[in-house]
């Protein structure tokens, strides 16, 4: 295997998986933030304002309640899902749902906690994870949505910090 200065933290030198050693890094705390926008259909929009845009309520419940509980679930859970991905004690987590432009659903979550390694991958997968709920509600009222651009927008913490210019409207 030719070494290059972009190896991956993950891969070892003979390109094997391999799990970061943190254990020389410093505890600082951690911050971070990701997006997942949800496309909706018209039926799905009507509905929503139908019902005042507050919650949606479907078959199967209230959708942004179930979301919020599942994103931070699966934020709370991010190691047992993505491999060498190390265990974190999430001290916070945040899911915020608002409706924007009409037809989309932004999801936001929020992660922070005091640790040697970043919590960038817990809010990207809360994030996704809410984005899935919502689908999984409300296909049965259309299966014209649509799960796009799942971004983180901002860490801070570690050795590098993210500041993407896409905040919440």
């Amino acid at each position: 295997m030719l070494l290059s200065k972009y190896m991956l933290s993950h891969t070892s030198v003979d390109g094997k998986p391999k799990m970061v050693n943190i254990g020389e890094k410093p505890v600082t705390q951690r911050f971070a933030r990701a997006r997942a926008i949800v496309a909706l259909s018209e039926d799905i929009v009507r509905m929503l304002e139908e019902q005042g845009e507050q919650e949606l309520l479907t078959a199967k419940g209230a959708v942004f309640q179930t979301a919020i509980l599942a994103g931070i679930m699966a934020a709370k859970a991010t190691d047992e899902l993505i491999p060498l991905c190390h265990r974190l004690p999430l001290e916070h987590c945040h899911i915020a749902i608002a409706l924007h432009k009409r037809t989309e659903l932004h999801i936001e979550c929020t992660v922070s906690t005091t640790a040697k390694t970043g919590v960038e991958m817990e809010a990207l997968v809360g994030a996704s994870i809410a984005a899935l709920t919502v689908y999984d509600m409300c296909k049965s009222l259309s299966h014209n949505i649509i799960i796009r651009e799942i971004m983180l927008l901002e860490k801070y913490g570690g050795k590098s910090d993210v500041q993407q210019d896409q905040a919440l409207d």
